[in-house]
């Protein structure tokens, strides 16, 4: 519940996701931001990246916010500290969104994989819900109610977590080509929504 009021409303998806892991960057009792880790929403995915012998390892980063701190590097900090917390081995997928002019420039910081544009796709959407997840409004309405649009194309960062011998084989067994760095001018999200930031005293 601490989390979801960043997920839903600070957040530019603003739609809920996959959580099995969530971190937040605490001072002073007072939440400064958040980052969340779950499973994939494609299989096809899982099996990508490292093949069968790998998918149960794969887990995203699918959500990280943080608000304006005058601390350099404060975003790559609390990243690094969050992927030191979760369980090994694993390898961890996660996206910078084109639509919203992002580089991954986060990713780029703290060393990940760069491994290409996601697939070229069209997708049903809710006309009254744009935001709603695809896979969401195809399970639960009416083909006749959706509208098709093309899915943005996303930057795609891997990292590998284990010992050097388990991250060797894991990267002996990408399946995606690694590629250079993108670059380009990001543009920020509006992200000025206030989220309550005071934690539950115990």
């Amino acid at each position: 519940q601490e989390y979801m009021e960043w997920i839903l409303k600070k957040h530019y998806a603003k739609r809920k996701c996959s959580v099995s892991y969530a971190f937040g960057l605490i001072k002073d009792l007072q939440i400064l931001g958040v980052c969340t880790f779950g499973s994939p929403p494609s299989n096809a995915l899982c099996i990508g990246i490292c093949g069968k012998r790998y998918k149960s390892q794969v887990i995203e980063l699918n959500r990280l916010c943080v608000n304006d701190i005058p601390i350099n590097n404060i975003t790559s900090y609390f990243l690094g500290y969050c992927l030191k917390f979760i369980p090994k081995p694993r390898i961890v997928v996660s996206y910078a969104d084109t639509s919203q002019n992002h580089h991954g420039y986060i990713y780029q910081a703290t060393n990940w994989i760069y491994t290409g544009l996601s697939a070229k796709r069209t997708e049903r959407y809710d006309p009254n819900n744009p935001n709603k997840h695809s896979k969401t409004v195809t399970e639960t309405m009416n083909y006749d109610d959706l509208l098709v649009r093309e899915r943005p194309q996303k930057h795609r960062y891997i990292m590998f977590l284990g010992s050097k011998t388990q991250k060797k084989n894991m990267l002996k067994n990408l399946k995606y080509e690694i590629k250079p760095y993108p670059k380009g001018e990001n543009k920020r999200y509006d992200a000025s929504y206030k989220p309550v930031i005071q934690t539950k005293l115990f």
